[in-house]
């Protein structure tokens, strides 16, 4: 079964060695992962600022620019991995967690 593993960043907070040490971290555990077939992507996102919100109005398409939403905490990334059970995917989903030495929000695929 498919799982998402989220990453969240607060948006207010500066990038310090400790960040640079996770990103590596995750980088090491991405290729581990890839090396035993259980990751099927991982990406990093740029921050909330720079991305846009798509909607159709009226038949019509409108795009917004951000900053969105007043919440702190922002998704910074995604693993989606191959797990054969829930308890496998929270396995990897402590991994990643490990990794960012943050917590990290897991949940399964519809399909």
């Amino acid at each position: 079964m498919k799982y998402v593993v989220m990453i969240f960043r607060s948006v207010d907070r500066e990038w310090t060695a400790e960040d640079e040490a996770a990103l590596k971290r995750l980088i090491a555990l991405e290729q581990e992962l890839a090396s035993s077939g259980e990751l099927i992507s991982s990406e990093g996102l740029v921050p909330p600022e720079q991305g846009r919100i798509v909607r159709i109005r009226d038949g019509q398409q409108v795009v917004t620019d951000g900053p969105f939403g007043e919440a702190k905490e922002q998704l910074a990334g995604f693993y989606l991995v191959d797990a054969a059970d829930d308890d496998h995917a929270q396995a990897l989903a402590g991994r990643v967690s490990a990794a960012v030495g943050d917590r990290v929000e897991l949940r399964g695929t519809v399909i």
